[in-house]
Order: structure tokens, then C-alpha cells, then sequence
């Protein structure tokens, strides 16, 4: 997997991994159907306990861009919007657009960085 984790970083390290699988989807290096690697092979790429990746992989699912199977194994799932994740997307969002606010962005500053992305 091309994932890559910062050890020293103050981020935990399952937030590194939800992060960096979320990235990874959405550029398209990993796509609907495609199967991630196990926890225990991702716990020993990466010298960290499998419990840490199994919470990264438990966001995922909450996130609903893995479904999880047993010894199946997890696999990416996108496309499937729910109301549920909408009203999450519009809640986070407007989080991100108000503490942008309050540092002085504008709103055409904050669409602009929007379109970037």
C-alpha cells in the first residue's frame, strides 16, 4: 500500500492511516472492489499494533468507504452515499469553513482553495 506514517507526528497514528487510505481513494490509487491489505499486514509493514489498524479500518467503515467481511477481509466501497454521510460532509464542512472564517478567510478565498482541491 502507499501508505506512509509519521511516527514523531502528533497525529495518532490510526488517524494517519484513516487519513492516508481516505487520500488514496479519493486520487484513485485505490478503487471500488479493490481489497486492502490485511491488519496483521499493514501492523507489520509498519512495526505498530494491529489493534491501531483495526481502529483506522472501524473509521472506514463508519466512513462508508469500507465494508468489512470477517477473514474477507475489507474492501473499498464508494459511490454508496447515505443521508447519514451527507449530513456528516455538510456538518464537517461547515466546521472547516467557520474556523476558516474566524482566521480572516474570506468567503471567494475559501471557494477558490475549494476549486484547487
Amino acid at each position: 500500500m502507499l501508505l506512509t506514517l509519521s511516527p514523531d507526528s502528533p497525529e495518532p497514528l490510526y488517524e494517519q492511516i484513516r487519513r492516508g487510505i481516505t487520500a488514496l481513494i479519493a486520487q484513485g490509487h485505490l478503487r471500488d472492489g479493490q481489497r486492502l491489505d490485511s491488519v496483521r499486514q499493514v501492523a507489520a509493514e509498519f512495526g505498530i499494533n494491529p489493534a491501531t489498524v483495526k481502529k483506522a479500518y472501524d473509521q472506514l467503515v463508519r466512513d462508508g468507504l469500507v465494508e468489512t467481511a470477517g477473514r474477507s477481509g475489507s474492501v473499498v466501497r464508494q459511490g454508496t452515499r447515505t443521508a447519514q454521510q451527507r449530513e456528516q460532509l455538510r456538518a464537517d464542512l461547515q466546521e472547516l469553513i467557520q474556523r476558516a472564517r474566524a482566521q480572516g478567510f474570506t468567503t471567494s478565498e475559501i471557494a477558490k482553495l475549494i476549486k484547487e482541491l
